[in-house]
């Protein structure tokens, strides 16, 4: 339990975590918007709104409630984030404040990371043998080694898949933990990437389709299977998707985009909703499920 969250009752607690999260935007002078099943932000389009009182933020892969939103987003600690949502929900304590807008509350601006990659193991053994326990082919796993977008990290021996831009060069890195217990690895994004570059293949520009994937294991594992894509294939490493935009506005050539991800709640509905979206800009559209699983 927070420690702070001594000073409040349960039921109290209760009211502020229960916030109606589109109205609470609106009223912090974003724009909210629906799109289908869930609402977004325009100012910030990586955060889903789901059931309308938490939301999941896809840059941080993490869920969060209008408490969360208030400390990640407005300077406030706990304490105050809690006060204000109750002062705003007409459930004030001893002395009411009047909730305070927007222009009393920009969001903190952060301090520039610099992107540096993790230092690489001497060999790749453990990650070899994660991927071979996913079913990954050894010659798919030694052919992503060779071109320098997957390696083994010194510290913890993560396998670190790197984000290229269109020169080549390294600018995002996704790792992944390479022991799985009960089911739940290790994720998370090195500091400092280029979220818009998150993971991609080199673009031929004799092709004129890309193949989108929820993570590089995912494609990983279609190359395997399907022997292809060699290259036009983007790995979102979640399901925003800057790596998409920004491998288009390369790349004029493409005309058709495949979309290979998963077959759960989340994968279906950013299938619909990046079909949708795509499919309005004059793209020919496909989408690839599982035969079963979600994967």
């Amino acid at each position: 339990m927070n420690e702070y969250s001594l000073s409040f009752t349960d039921e109290e607690l209760d009211i502020a975590r229960q916030t109606d999260l589109p109205d609470l935007f609106t009223s912090l002078g974003y724009e909210v918007k629906a799109k289908g099943s869930y609402h977004t932000l325009a100012e910030m389009p990586h955060i889903m709104i789901k059931r309308r009182t938490s939301y999941y933020d896809n840059y941080d892969r993490t869920w969060g409630d209008a408490i969360t939103f208030l400390v990640k987003n407005h300077g406030m600690d706990f304490k105050e984030a809690v006060q204000y949502l109750l002062d705003s929900s007409g459930h004030s304590r001893d002395q009411p404040v009047q909730p305070k807008r927007c222009a009393a509350f920009q969001p903190k601006e952060k301090q520039p990371t610099e992107f540096i990659l993790p230092e690489a193991h001497t060999d790749h053994r453990r990650v070899f043998a994660y991927l071979i326990k996913r079913g990954i082919s050894r010659d798919v796993i030694a052919d992503f080694v060779r071109k320098g977008l997957l390696y083994e990290s010194a510290d913890h021996h993560n396998a670190v898949f790197v984000g290229m831009n269109a020169d080549g060069n390294p600018v995002n890195a996704y790792k992944r933990g390479t022991y799985d217990q009960n089911g739940n690895g290790f994720k998370g994004d090195v500091p400092g990437g280029d979220k818009n570059n998150a993971f991609r293949l080199p673009a031929n520009p004799a092709n004129e389709v890309v193949f989108c994937f929820e993570s590089p294991v995912d494609l990983m594992a279609h190359i395997t299977i399907c022997g292809e894509p060699k290259s036009n294939a983007v790995a979102l490493c979640c399901l925003h998707d800057g790596t998409l935009e920004q491998y288009l506005k390369e790349n004029s050539q493409i005309k058709g985009i495949v979309f290979c991800l998963d077959y759960d709640q989340w994968g279906r509905e950013a299938t619909e909703r990046l079909s949708a979206k795509y499919g309005e800009r004059g793209y020919t559209i496909s989408a690839f499920y599982p035969p079963k699983g979600k994967d």
